[in-house]
């Protein structure tokens, strides 16, 4: 019996609630095929509009045009199939569409001015407004690098806005981004200044409009600001798009600010963009902008070491060298395309000019001075001298925070409690001098024979800090903040979860058995990591309950750390490479999570050992694992989890061949 067009609407919408990826994708192409086949009539733009949509967001973006031009062709011939939200979705694709051809140049520019061509026939004929036209016909110009591109950019921004104009968000980023290339970067500076006042998001912003920024305010000299607007656009990478162009310019910034090591840890974590991305296009501006960093480290660094899996590069200067011929290369198809040598001279301009350099510091915590003396704790314990935090000092009018060793009596100054509120009430506004309070509260805390409140006040400046981008602080901070809450006696069960942040930050640093080492230590005092031979929890290693806990209570929060360590620990095991260990962890401390009910901890165990088992190279085993991990979390109702690893195992279905298989699972996913 054919479905209704409103049970029809309703498992397209449930498909557009999938993130995106090949899951989603194929989800709507098997939905597309059953409308086609069977019906309803009514619903076929709809299902056309996500599968364009989808390949266009899920990193397929060459697979929309196909299903673009069969939902042109439909509005042809069945305009009555179409409702109002169906025509608004098939003009804004225009805009995709167009874009997207763009940037590959293996798509003849005499289709790409067609589309534009078509695109604006139809917008007059509907009655539209023609600000997306100006702006495709300006992004356009500015793609090949023609002498018309200032006045296309004068015509979009002279037309007025209307149903069809870029978000509200996204329309000055992408002003902004002409004007500095233009060299108008006072006036970019200002655009961007008073629409991030007013906190904008879609996809991609503010992650794009702050990367742009930071390095506008470089070429201003304006340090303070660079930095802060760094940090703030670092925040806005992780959000379910790929950001190649922010992530390049990350790294650009950091060169071009003195933090070469900084900038070449984020080019290792983001190599694969050297090598692919969303389009052509993508992967030559990611080129150039990390072509800039190299080109300024090469000089005093060129014989620096990288670790590259894929990249013929060894070197600094090899990768610089690698690059360049790579963007070359990029740059002559464009330019073979275009007619024009626009993109050849961009290239070549990386590396012949002397890029602005600002020195700017990312630190947030102040340097441990060396020297400190050891505090008593209330249970007798001390604090090893290379683990005792630094106080801060407060610093004179335009001098950088400075640290000196506590005195034993602070007498005068705020007490660690006032430090505390002050650092909680400036947390949300000014996480930089959020960090710096907790800091000096815990050196407060520590000078009055408070090991245990400064473990957690430093804990949580490390926090902050990490979050912040001072991973060199975070790291010697969280150490010591574990050594002081060991010193206060405070029980595993309340210290693992700082030993937990300090082991996931030394992974990302790139050192997973610093963190390892850290987190076996934790569970030992817990009884061993979960699933290990004869680890049995020891309630004689626990300190005395807290005021009000029951021991009932206290047993069940050292079971639950248990747990959670445990879980870290095989994460620190696949980052560091042992899959096979990994996944044996995985396995055994999700069947704990699931033994104590806890279905969406066993479901992320579970994929992680299918992932570990995956790059372990064994594809079979971890359909079995990642199938439990759907099962779970569609169990815990986590459908976006569910819907993530469900990515992950169509891929894999895919490359075992087992396409049916494969869109099954993806049919499943968007079921409730």
């Amino acid at each position: 019996m054919t479905r209704s067009v409103h049970e029809a609407n309703g498992a397209l919408s449930r498909i557009r609630d999938l993130p995106y990826g090949i899951a989603r994708s194929t989800a709507a192409a098997a939905e597309l095929d059953e409308i086609t086949a069977n019906g309803p009539v009514e619903a076929r733009a709809y299902a056309l509009f996500v599968l364009v949509e989808s390949y266009v967001w899920g990193n397929e973006v060459t697979k929309a045009y196909l299903p673009f031009t069969q939902l042109l062709r439909w509005w042809d011939e069945h305009p009555e199939h179409f409702d109002e939200q169906d025509a608004h979705s098939l003009f804004w694709s225009f805009k995709w569409m167009v874009g997207n051809l763009m940037d590959f140049p293996a798509v003849p520019a005499a289709q790409i001015d067609r589309t534009l061509d078509d695109m604006e026939r139809r917008y007059a004929v509907a009655g539209n407004g023609m600000n997306a036209v100006t702006m495709s016909r300006f992004q356009w110009e500015r793609s090949r690098g023609t002498q018309d591109v200032a006045a296309a950019y004068e015509a979009w921004v002279a037309t007025p806005r209307d149903d069809f104009s870029q978000c509200e968000a996204c329309e000055p980023g992408d002003r902004a981004a002409y004007l500095f290339d233009a060299g108008r970067t006072d006036e970019g500076v200002r655009l961007l200044e008073t629409v991030l006042a007013g906190s904008p998001e879609c996809a991609t912003e503010p992650g794009d409009m702050l990367s742009h920024l930071q390095l506008a305010y470089l070429e201003q000299g304006q340090a303070d600001k660079a930095a802060t607007t760094h940090r703030r656009g670092l925040r806005h990478l992780d959000n379910g798009v790929a950001m190649t162009g922010p992530q390049g310019r990350h790294i650009e910034f950091l060169a071009r600010t003195g933090n070469g090591e900084r900038a070449l840890g984020r080019l290792e974590e983001q190599q694969d963009s050297l090598l692919s991305a969303d389009s052509p296009r993508d992967r030559w501006s990611f080129l150039l902008s990390v072509g800039t960093a190299t080109a300024l480290l090469a000089v005093e660094h060129g014989d620096r070491s990288l670790a590259l899996r894929e990249v013929p590069a060894s070197t600094v200067a090899g990768l610089d060298a690698w690059i360049r011929s790579q963007a070359l290369e990029l740059a002559a198809a464009f330019d073979a395309r275009n007619g024009t040598d626009a993109a050849t001279r961009r290239t070549e301009k990386v590396w012949a000019r002397a890029a602005t350099v600002l020195p700017v510091s990312l630190s947030v915590l102040a340097a441990p001075s060396g020297g400190v003396s050891p505090a008593a704790g209330a249970t007798g314990g001390t604090v090893p001298d290379d683990l005792a935090p630094a106080r801060v000092t407060e610093p004179g009018p335009g001098a950088a925070p400075t640290a000196t060793a506590p005195t034993s009596h602070p007498g005068g100054g705020p007490t660690g409690p006032e430090l505390v509120a002050r650092a909680t009430e400036a947390a949300a506004t000014d996480p930089a001098s959020a960090a710096l309070l907790y800091q000096e509260a815990s050196s407060t805390f520590e000078a009055q024979g408070l090991p245990a409140d400064a473990g957690f006040a430093l804990a949580e400046a490390a926090q902050i800090a990490a979050l912040e981008q001072d991973l060199e602080g975070a790291l010697t901070a969280f150490p010591r903040a574990v050594a002081l809450l060991r010193a206060g006696g405070v029980a595993p069960e309340f210290r693992g979860q700082v030993a937990r942040a300090f082991a996931r930050l030394s992974a990302r640093a790139g050192d997973p058995l610093a963190g390892l080492v850290t987190v076996e230590k934790e569970l030992a005092d817990l009884g061993g990591p979960c699933g290990a031979a004869g680890s049995a929890h020891s309630a004689e290693q626990d300190a005395p309950d807290r005021p009000g806990d029951e021991p009932a209570s206290r047993a069940d929060l050292r079971s639950r750390e248990r747990r959670e360590l445990s879980d870290t620990r095989a994460r620190l095991l696949a980052s560091s490479g042992d899959h096979a260990q990994a996944s044996a962890a995985a396995e055994a401390v999700a069947e704990e999570y699931a033994r104590a009910g806890d279905l969406s901890g066993a479901a992320h165990a579970f994929w992680l050992a299918g992932t570990t088992r995956a790059a372990a190279g064994d594809p079979e085993g971890a359909v079995d694992v990642l199938e439990s991990a759907v099962d779970g979390f569609r169990l815990a109702r986590d459908q976006r989890s569910r819907a993530s690893v469900g990515n992950e195992l169509v891929a894999i279905l895919h490359g075992l061949g087992r396409e049916d298989a494969a869109a099954q699972v993806a049919a499943t996913l968007s079921d409730r």
